[in-house]
């Protein structure tokens, strides 16, 4: 089987895609999507083509001997439009080797006016073609079929009128019309697919980022609310014996937990802000892909809370440099207090305290009352410090 062909078998066309059980996606299931919002839409373009069969309604008419039969002909002639129309939503629901049976159907119900039209009722195949169009079967299936079926309009009636240039007519009509709808329903059913991959690319993208921020309040919380918890019984067991003591745990338990809260909110914020936590989370992450080795501190708390941001955009600015420039096998951040620090091994300083963003950095640095500097590391590479 082909790709086409199992794609078309795992997906149903347009907006009513297959699944287990004989439910569709959108919780259609074979009595229900004949009333579905999709299957409205069609009757009504399938409805206005129906004008075509006036013409064949008055040659049931002009062909009958009496009222009577003239009232069984047009009656059979509206159930051969209601199969029509109801024809495309069924095979919305069925899989692919199965949509052949509606086709078949529409095709035998043609042969129930042969008393009035005789080899005449070819005409009625451009009905029978559209079914086949709007069931998206592969290209090579649907070509066949149609050719088909324009061979065997051209066939009754030349049985019917003999040879003339008329006869070609009908084949004409039945193959132009259904081929046109054939890609026009593929450009419908391309447009649905690509509309619900894009839905699923932002649920996939909410997801991982939902991922990222739990990720990163993990590490943000994990270990600050352990310190706490561990700074807050110690407080608890000297708030008598020694209060001094206990006022200071209290007061670094205060400090521990409004880093925590800059830290959440500067990741909840997300593009809006850079948090040191996330940037060395993404050290990690971008080191690791090109095989650079890095050391880094488990934890933020050496940074003040009110410098975490800036050292975000030190982190990230100087793992950058090391990623693009440095030729390195190990990246090293140092996160002390009242300095931040980014070395490596690699091919050390050249020239690169000119670039936009050391530049952009150094602004940064400047404007947060601290000092930028660069030179050789104790590793043999480059070294970006700030100092604060």
């Amino acid at each position: 089987m082909s790709e086409t062909s199992e794609r078309q078998q795992a997906w149903g066309p347009l907006w009513i895609m297959r699944s287990s059980g004989g439910r569709t996606v959108d919780g259609y299931s074979a009595p229900s999507v004949l009333w579905s919002m999709p299957a409205l839409r069609w009757y009504v373009g399938g409805g206005v083509s129906l004008l075509w069969l006036f013409s064949a309604g008055t040659e049931i008419v002009h062909a009958a001997g009496s009222t009577a039969s003239a009232a069984i002909g047009i009656t059979l002639l509206g159930v051969y439009a209601l199969a029509f129309l109801v024809a495309t939503p069924i095979n919305w629901t069925l899989p692919l080797r199965r949509r052949a049976v509606p086709i078949a159907a529409v095709f035998a119900l043609s042969f129930a006016l042969w008393p009035w039209l005789g080899w005449g009722v070819g005409a009625l195949w451009t009905y029978v073609g559209v079914v086949i169009a709007t069931a998206l079967f592969p290209w090579r299936v649907t070509w066949m079929s149609v050719f088909g079926l324009a061979g065997l309009a051209l066939l009754f009636d030349v049985i019917g009128s003999g040879w003339n240039a008329d006869v070609l007519w009908v084949p004409a009509i039945i193959a132009s019309i259904s081929l046109m709808m054939a890609a026009f329903m593929r450009s419908i059913d391309s447009l649905a697919r690509m509309r619900m991959a894009q839905r699923e690319v932002e649920r996939l993208a909410a997801e991982r980022e939902r991922g990222r921020v739990a990720r990163d309040i993990h590490d943000i919380l994990g270990h600050s609310l352990t310190v706490i918890t561990v700074k807050t019984e110690l407080a608890r067991r000297l708030v008598d014996a020694d209060p001094e003591r206990a006022k200071a745990e209290l007061a670094e338990v205060e400090a521990l937990s409004r880093g925590a809260l800059a830290d959440v909110r500067a990741t909840v914020a997300g593009f809006r802000g850079v948090s040191i936590s996330g940037e060395l989370a993404a050290a990690r992450v971008a080191l690791d892909a090109v095989d650079i080795a890095l050391e880094a501190p488990s934890t933020t708390d050496a940074v003040a809370p009110e410098h975490r941001e800036l050292a975000g955009w030190v982190v990230r600015e100087g793992v950058t440099n090391v990623v693009r420039h440095a030729h390195a096998t190990r990246c090293r951040i140092r996160l002390e207090p009242g300095r931040i620090a980014v070395e490596d091994d690699g091919v050390g300083p050249v020239d690169s305290g000119t670039g936009t963003g050391l530049a952009g950095l150094r602004e940064r640095v400047d404007a947060a009352g601290g000092r930028l500097s660069l030179g050789r590391s104790d590793l043999g590479g480059f070294r970006l410090e700030v100092t604060l």
